[in-house]
């Protein structure tokens, strides 16, 4: 046993092994940082080096725009948000501060976001009910108004015309067909209420209080407010 001891002790390629994957690791982050480029007319955005930004477009200081996306003319997006690789948002299209959106999303002409919303992988946005190929309305577009603090799960569709309230947080794969209450947690498809949440995302048992945070709640006329 102590001949193996000694063995193991004295032989250091697993150690050299381990320094040469940590710096490979440290190069391919350091490379990623410098691929983020600071755009030209929005200080402080930082945009990759494969994404592409038209003309019109304001910035956020903060805000960080990743690989393989494309933000459209007319487009305004607030500070500090986060884009994951492959979105396309806009054209005239207007995102808050502080937003998270996440691979694969596209934000359509007719959508606003609020400040802070969050949107899971995938999820989908439309902007018009009844679209045909062969009869296009171009220009004819419905609203659909996200509020304040919203979480969107992976794969959810936002059919437009409808509006989301602060807060409110939709299940992953759901479809949301018609508006949602602020501090609504609404699952499947259709999408159906099924509870509340707090302003941190918790789901709120009967007595209506937080479990991280203890704040409390009241719900009046079907809707939920923080008790003050």
């Amino acid at each position: 046993m102590a001949k193996d001891v000694k063995e193991y002790t004295e032989n250091t390629s697993w150690l050299d092994s381990n320094v040469e994957l940590n710096r490979k690791t440290l190069c391919r982050a350091e490379k990623i940082i410098m691929d983020l480029v600071e755009h030209p007319k929005n200080k402080g955005a930082m945009i990759h080096e494969t994404s592409y930004v038209d003309e019109g477009v304001i910035i956020g200081s903060g805000t960080k725009i990743w690989h393989f996306s494309h933000i459209l003319t007319d487009t305004e997006i607030g500070e500090g948000c986060s884009f994951g690789q492959n979105c396309v948002i806009g054209p005239h299209v207007r995102v808050g501060k502080y937003c998270k959106i996440q691979n694969n999303v596209s934000i359509y002409e007719g959508v606003e976001l609020s400040d802070y919303v969050f949107c899971g992988p995938s999820c989908v946005f439309t902007n018009v009910r009844n679209p045909r190929s062969a009869h296009p309305k171009n220009k004819v577009f419905d609203r659909t108004e996200v509020g304040y603090g919203v979480t969107i799960g992976a794969n959810a569709t936002i059919v437009c015309g409808t509006s989301l309230g602060d807060y409110a947080f939709v299940g992953a794969g759901s479809v949301v067909t018609k508006n949602v209450s602020k501090f609504a947690l609404v699952v499947g498809n259709p999408a159906r209420q099924i509870g509340w949440v707090s302003r941190c995302g918790e789901k709120l048992g009967t007595d209506l209080t937080c479990p991280r945070t203890g704040e409390k709640y009241i719900e009046q006329d079907g809707q939920l407010e923080i008790l003050k």
